[in-house]
C-alpha cells in the first residue's frame, strides 16, 4: 500500500457558529497534480489552512484524521520542508525591499529577508541559483520585490517556497490580481513545476488556472466536497452549474478549460 501524501478524513471546521468545512475527506498521492475548485466561501481556503495547521478541526469528531505521510502529529518546521505553500497573504507579506535572490534564500529560514544570524551555505546558494533558472527570473536576481510586477513577485515567492525541495507545492489562487500576460506566464511556470516532479495542489475558482498537467479536480460547495474525479468528468456544465450555483457553459481548448 502506498502511503498518501495527504489524507484527511471527516474534517469539520467551525468559525464561531458557522461550519466552514463539513466532514471533508480527501486523499492525495505523491506526484499527483490536483485542483481544488469552487466559488468564494466554498471552504477552499479553510481546507488549505488545515493543511498548514493554521486551523484545526472541531473536536471530538468520530474518525477524524489529518495525516501527512501517515503521521498526524508534525513539528511545523519539519512540515514546511515537506510542503511549499504560496498564498496571497504570503505574497503580500514577502513584498518587501529585498532582492529576489535573498527572498528565495529566506525560504530556508522561513523568514522574510535574510538576517545576520541566518547561515547561508554554498548548497543553499546553489539551490537558489537553480530556482532562478527554473522560474525564469535570473534577470531579476538583484531586483527588489517592491520594484517588480505582481507576476514577478509571485514567481519569486514560489522560489522561496521551493527552496527546501518540498514534495508538494500548494498554490492558493495564484493568478489573483494578475493581468492577462502575467497570468499566462505564471501558468507556464506552473506547467514547468508540474513536470519537475513536485506535486502541484492548485486552489482556484478560475478554470483556466487548471493547467493540462492537472488530471484530477475536487469541487467544493458550501463547505463540502461536492465532486472528486478525473478532470474531464468533473468539469462539465452540469457539475459546474451546481458548484457555482448559476448556469454556465464550458469549453476546452488546447488542454485548458474555460467557463462563462
Amino acid at each position: 500500500m502506498v502511503t498518501p501524501l495527504l489524507r484527511w478524513e471527516n474534517v469539520t471546521v467551525m468559525h464561531d457558529e458557522v461550519t466552514a468545512l463539513d466532514q471533508c475527506s480527501l486523499s492525495i498521492n505523491e506526484g499527483e497534480h490536483i485542483a481544488i475548485l469552487g466559488p468564494n466561501g466554498s471552504g477552499k481556503s479553510t481546507l488549505i489552512k488545515t493543511i498548514t495547521r493554521e486551523l484545526y478541526p472541531r473536536w471530538p469528531v468520530p474518525r477524524c484524521r489529518m495525516e501527512v505521510y501517515g503521521q498526524q502529529i508534525w513539528n511545523v518546521w519539519e512540515l514546511r520542508a515537506w510542503m511549499g505553500i504560496v498564498t496571497n497573504d504570503l505574497v503580500h507579506q514577502c513584498t518587501q525591499p529585498y532582492p529576489v535572490l535573498e527572498t528565495i534564500l529566506s525560504g530556508f529560514h522561513s523568514s522574510v529577508g535574510i538576517w545576520p544570524y541566518h547561515p547561508i551555505t554554498p548548497e543553499m546558494e546553489a539551490r537558489a541559483e537553480e530556482l532562478l533558472d527554473l522560474l525564469e527570473i535570473r534577470h531579476l536576481k538583484d531586483r527588489l520585490l517592491t520594484e517588480m510586477s505582481s507576476g514577478e513577485v509571485r514567481r519569486a515567492v514560489i522560489g522561496r517556497a521551493l527552496a527546501h525541495r518540498p514534495k508538494a507545492l500548494i498554490l492558493d489562487e495564484p493568478c489573483n490580481s494578475l493581468d492577462i500576460a502575467a497570468m499566462r506566464e505564471l501558468r507556464e511556470v506552473m506547467r514547468t513545476l508540474a513536470g519537475s516532479g513536485v506535486t502541484v495542489i492548485l486552489v482556484t475558482h478560475h478554470l483556466p488556472d487548471i493547467i493540462p498537467e492537472i488530471g484530477r479536480v475536487v469541487c467544493m460547495r458550501r463547505g463540502r466536497i461536492y465532486r472528486d474525479g478525473p478532470k474531464a468528468e468533473v468539469l462539465t456544465e452540469e457539475c459546474l452549474s451546481d458548484v457555482f450555483e448559476t448556469p454556465v457553459r464550458v469549453f476546452e481548448h488546447d488542454g485548458f478549460y474555460h467557463m462563462w
